[in-house]
């Protein structure tokens, strides 16, 4: 098993050197900073954009407060506290960071912007570890995907390259849904990843869409106003299955009961097809006359 684990380690390094030299740098486009809506109210510059970041702070408070009270959350492996404290330390920065770049949106406050939402990303990525693979390598890969997720900024910042922080961005995004659906959980309602990863999705979306959704809206909210509420609701349904879970006692995977549940469908379907031949097929009285 270890060594098996140092050839995945290998083999992923290996992976994105070779990544790394064929392709071409990504450098920061400067129009990113140009958002769709400007307004100011009550003095703050691109009011929304800054106050919409609020919520991640709130659920973020929450959290860490949830962790720690009478071990609500239920957590029941040694490394998932760690593993979750860093996850709602990093979405409530995202609060403060992410409002400290939307006042003047620059490259120099978007580190403070993009390095909570690096915790948060590789934090989750530790907890799936520790819960669906191996709960001591999980633990243990903490710091170093926090290590990661923070050299991938610096690398941006000092060689303005975005490949290293798109890879620690957007791995998850691919990463998580797999593993929720393949992985057999410890915990139910392990459907409640899928949500979030869906909230995430649209929020990209609705980052892409800035401009068109503050035209849609007839320049009531932009698309990435709608971003920062939609990305909130990642911790809050992750907070939402905290609260909720218990532990199974017969772990098995989204992908099987999905698949047990097609073929109970279908065999009902091929079960209520033969009970209606069978009641056609009856004959009635004039016929046997």
């Amino acid at each position: 098993m270890a060594n098996r684990t140092v050839m995945v380690w290998i083999v992923a390094i290996v992976c994105f050197v070779v990544l790394m030299f064929v392709t071409p740098s990504i450098p920061q486009d400067q129009e990113y900073h140009n958002f769709a809506d400007h307004r100011e109210f009550f003095g703050i510059p691109n009011a929304l954009n800054v106050i919409s970041n609020v919520p991640f702070f709130i659920i973020g408070v929450i959290g860490i407060i949830l962790c720690y009270y009478k071990n609500f959350f239920k957590l029941s492996l040694k490394g998932e506290l760690c593993g979750w404290t860093f996850f709602y330390i990093g979405v409530a920065a995202v609060g403060f960071g992410s409002s400290y770049y939307h006042l003047e949106p620059n490259d120099a406050r978007l580190v403070w912007d993009r390095l909570p939402m690096t915790i948060a990303f590789t934090s989750i990525i530790a907890i799936f570890i520790i819960e669906r693979i191996d709960e001591r390598k999980g633990t243990y890969s903490i710091i170093p995907l926090l290590l990661v997720g923070a050299v991938s900024i610096l690398y941006w910042r000092f060689f303005d390259d975005l490949r290293p922080y798109a890879l620690v961005q957007f791995l998850p995004c691919i990463a998580i849904p797999v593993m929720a659906i393949m992985l057999p959980p410890m915990y139910t309602h392990s459907s409640y990843w899928l949500w979030a990863a869906g909230f995430y999705l649209l929020a990209k979306v609705e980052e892409a869409t800035d401009d068109t959704i503050y035209k849609w809206t007839n320049h009531i909210v932009s698309g990435h106003t709608l971003k920062h509420l939609c990305a909130a609701m990642v911790p809050v349904f992750l907070t939402f299955m905290l609260a909720k879970r218990d532990i199974i006692t017969e772990r098995i995977s989204l992908f099987q009961v999905w698949k047990i549940s097609w073929i109970k469908y279908k065999r009902y379907d091929v079960e209520a097809e033969k009970q209606t031949i069978t009641y056609l097929s009856v004959p009635t009285e004039e016929s046997c006359e």
